[in-house]
């Protein structure tokens, strides 16, 4: 490469450096004004939530307080006999009854159990107390944990099994001095107070109210409720920390609610105070807002989605003509340095690394221009040169294997297979017979007396008989059949498919043949001893050779000349 295209690589690579640094830059510029700008928004948003929360859950606090601290109710509360009491209280009942925005109430007796509760249909006027609280009744926990606690208010969403609702409760115990008598307030539906306080339309902000020990007890979703908070132990919460994924996350949750709990109080103009951290809820990052609510001993959490609120790619249009200009430039510079150096070069590369994987098909090349195509001319005469030496080395190694492969399995006397490519026959029959649920045969022949034949003929006249049995066991089986010279004079067929009527007719045929059409100097027949059998799916190799052995084995003992055919139980003589 020359050095005007350096220098046009060179140019190009620092634009395109200058430009990356310059969106980066942007690019975390951009994330920190919304980082900056969603925590001014959880902030406000958070006191949004907690002004609509606690604009209804203030009149509802102070009319419940009022309904503890009434003199007619405590008089009666320290005398539940007395019936005359008892109407006053009932009465003075009713007339807050009507102005709770639920329009209902309860009122919890602590010596004798008694809980009394009206609804807003007025549906149990004169039937006002409703039930006995018991301490062994697991439902009815809550009012001794109250009482237990000795806290003078309390909220808590818990299930009334007895009255078949359930509500964000309002708590407040009844006292006379520091005697704790029971426990009045009143309930709001807890339905209606998620859809009008928690289920904010708006997407991308998640609220959430969490009770002091991080129970969830105000959520879109009823399912994340922790209801009945008060009675259940730590580790049985459904807490807001839960909702987390890492531990990291959680420990950030606790000591933002702790140092919020701990700070002193602000002044009621300032507002709350709001601790922002970024957490990681399902996969997703969120910004979460937190706020202490001392009124009612709650957080106020929001989660904010940055990515849905306000995406980093909506600042993008201010880089729109600066990108434009930049691309058209690198378009043109691009072009002309790919026509006359790029593409060729990396066709070049292409074939190269072909070349080097020992793909030596011809590759179209372009036509280079000075440097570039002597280039591409040397290298397509050096390829070409490497694939005809390539093909005359493959062929000089296909011809080599080859012939080795018939030294390794072939009988050079015979020509038949020998012991070891047989056996690779029969391993691979075997695995196909099991797979297929198919039988075949196997045929031992065994040329009788040919130690004699050997003694008093000559060893090349036993080679020469030998060969015979190799040629006759050639035209005698099928095509798809295969005959091998076993060891000595053994010979193997191997037959399949094979049925136990094919096994004995192409036995017999061998063994007449060879008796028939093979003689010996000085008119000496050449005769055979047959042991077939059959093998069935799930035959081991040994199995099938012994089984063929011992057939073979049998029609020596009865005489020779003689054809023995196994079954898979027992041998049979044909």
């Amino acid at each position: 490469m020359t050095l005007k295209p350096r220098f046009l690589l060179l140019t190009a690579a620092l634009i395109l450096v200058a430009s990356a640094a310059a969106w980066l830059a942007f690019e975390r510029i951009a994330a920190g004004i919304i980082e900056q700008w969603g925590v001014r928004l959880a902030e406000t948003q958070v006191r949004y939530d907690t002004a609509r929360l606690l604009q209804p859950l203030d009149r509802e606090i102070a009319l419940s307080r009022q309904l503890a601290d009434s003199q007619v109710i405590r008089r009666w509360a320290l005398n539940p006999t007395d019936k005359e009491l008892e109407t006053e209280a009932l009465a003075e009942m009713e007339s807050f009854r009507r102005n709770f925005q639920d329009r209902s109430y309860f009122v919890a007796l602590l010596d004798s159990g008694a809980y009394y509760h009206n609804n807003a249909a007025d549906e149990f006027s004169g039937q006002q107390l409703r039930y006995y609280l018991k301490p062994d009744k697991p439902a009815d926990s809550w009012f001794y944990q109250i009482v237990a606690q000795g806290r003078d208010f309390h909220l808590n969403v818990n299930p009334d099994e007895e009255l078949k609702v359930t509500k964000l409760w309002i708590d407040v115990l009844i006292r006379d001095g520091d005697r704790i008598l029971g426990v009045a307030g009143t309930g709001l539906e807890l339905d209606r107070f998620i859809r009008d306080i928690v289920r904010v339309k708006q997407p991308g902000i998640t609220t959430l109210f969490a009770d002091h020990n991080g129970a969830i007890q105000l959520y879109r979703d009823p399912r994340y409720i922790d209801f009945a908070s008060i009675v259940k132990r730590e580790g049985e919460k459904n807490t807001v920390f839960r909702m987390v994924d890492t531990e990291a996350d959680r420990q950030h949750l606790q000591q933002a609610m702790l140092e919020l709990a701990q700070a002193p109080a602000v002044a009621a103009d300032e507002g709350s105070r709001v601790i922002s951290r970024f957490v990681k809820v399902e996969g997703r990052e969120y910004l979460a807002g937190i706020a202490y609510l001392p009124e009612i001993d709650w957080y106020e959490i929001t989660l904010l989605d940055l990515d849905v609120l306000m995406p980093v790619k909506s600042f993008a249009s201010v880089l729109v003509i600066f990108a434009i200009t930049l691309l058209a430039a690198l378009a043109l510079f691009n072009l002309v340095l790919n026509r006359l150096v790029l593409d060729p070069v990396s066709a070049l590369e292409t074939a190269m690394l072909r070349v080097r994987d020992g793909d030596l098909t011809p590759l179209e090349l372009p036509r280079g221009k000075g440097e570039i195509g002597r280039l591409i001319g040397h290298f397509s005469n050096m390829a070409e040169a490497v694939r005809s030496h390539t093909r005359e080395l493959e062929h000089r190694v296909a011809e080599r294997t080859e012939a080795l492969h018939r030294l390794a399995s072939i009988d050079p006397l015979t020509g038949l297979h020998n012991r070891r490519g047989l056996n690779e026959r029969l391993e691979a029959e075997i695995s196909r017979a099991l797979r297929e649920q198919h039988t075949f045969g196997l045929i031992w022949i065994d040329i009788d007396l040919f130690k004699e034949i050997n003694d008093y003929l000559g060893h090349a006249m036993g080679d020469e008989a030998l060969a015979a049995v190799g040629r006759l066991l050639t035209a005698s089986i099928r095509p798809y059949d295969c005959a091998a010279r076993w060891g000595g004079d053994e010979f193997l067929v191997l037959l399949s498919p094979c049925d136990l009527d094919t096994l004995s007719s192409l036995s017999e045929r061998i063994r007449s043949g060879v008796e028939r059409s093979i003689e010996l100097p000085g008119d000496n027949g050449l005769t055979v001893s047959i042991g077939a059998c059959l093998a069935y799916p799930g035959d081991s190799l040994e199995t099938i050779l012994h089984r063929a052995d011992q057939a073979l084995y049998k029609a020596k003992a009865e005489g020779r000349n003689r054809l023995c055919v196994a079954s898979a139980a027992t041998t049979t003589v044909e």
